[in-house]
């Protein structure tokens, strides 16, 4: 299901022995717009201490009473290394946490979330197809990590990036206004911006996936395609939910806007744009 990331605020959190709190914002992988960590707001619970929780301990979202459940009990999320608010997530303090839960580690495209694994897959720790526990293989994961492993897990925040200007090829227009999850595998698929900068404006979604979405430390959204392909695009009602038909809409359009460069496009796109060419 594609959802709005602003209306997962405020969601209950419902561990396997009651509530933990509530989902104050999101931690994704600028890189591979990958959801990392949910950060929740405990209350007065754990005396105001920030608890991250990691994909592979989510399960079902019931969005009807607005609560996420997740596969952990309060006593072991209330055991979890610690990290402080103002704190950046760093490698060292992520594996501490994999190693914690015994989950085998994301990065290097092995684990939880990373790669081609589906985020919730194992929710306790055993062996793979190899025969390795999750700690043996994490055992082995480090010795071959590389240093871009070992190094900033570049992580940033939906609050942080929500307000950023986007810069198309020939220009600035609108601003990111939000972002849709797909909270099936926890990635995050398009980019909602405002091009109200721009009279009349409207609201659109860019696929990162298809234009190269970057972010940079200037609080910009650079884009690779032009102002007017974004003001063209599809408008985007963000009062309903998004239909596969819009998607397809959606897929339609930005497979015709022909200066993506192909490397940018997902394996999704890339199969529409040869059927186009093949049938001309």
């Amino acid at each position: 299901m594609l959802i709005q990331v602003k209306d997962l605020h405020g969601n209950a959190l419902r561990a396997l022995d009651g509530e933990i709190g509530k989902i104050d914002e999101i931690l994704f992988d600028e890189e591979q717009w990958t959801v990392r960590y949910l950060i929740v707001d405990t209350g007065g619970w754990l005396d105001g201490r920030k608890v991250l929780i990691a994909p592979a301990a989510l399960g079902v979202l019931d969005w009807d009473l607005r609560v996420l459940n997740v596969n952990l009990t309060r006593d072991q999320i209330e055991k979890s290394p610690g990290i402080e608010t103002n704190e950046p997530v760093s490698r060292q303090w992520e594996t501490e946490y994999y190693d914690y839960y015994a989950w085998p580690f994301y990065w290097g495209g092995m684990g939880l979330t990373g790669g081609t694994g589906v985020p919730g897959a194992v929710m306790v720790a055993k062996e793979n197809e190899a025969g390795m526990s999750p700690q043996a293989e994490n055992e082995r994961a480090r010795g071959h990590e590389s240093a871009r492993d070992r190094g900033d897990p570049h992580l940033r925040s939906t609050k942080e990036v929500s307000g950023y200007k986007i810069a198309a090829q020939d220009g600035h227009i609108g601003h990111v206004e939000d972002f849709i999850v797909d909270d099936t595998v926890w990635k995050l698929r398009f980019l909602a911006v405002d091009t109200r900068d721009w009279w009349p404006g409207k609201k659109v979604l860019l696929p990162h996936d298809w234009i190269g979405l970057t972010i940079w430390v200037d609080h910009t959204v650079t884009v690779d395609i032009t102002c007017d392909q974004v003001r063209n695009a599809p408008e985007w009602d963000s009062g309903k939910p998004i239909s596969p038909q819009f998607e397809e809409e959606l897929l339609a359009y930005y497979t015709r806007q022909r200066r993506a460069p192909s490397e940018m496009l997902s394996g999704r796109m890339t199969s529409a744009v040869e059927v186009e060419t093949s049938s001309r």
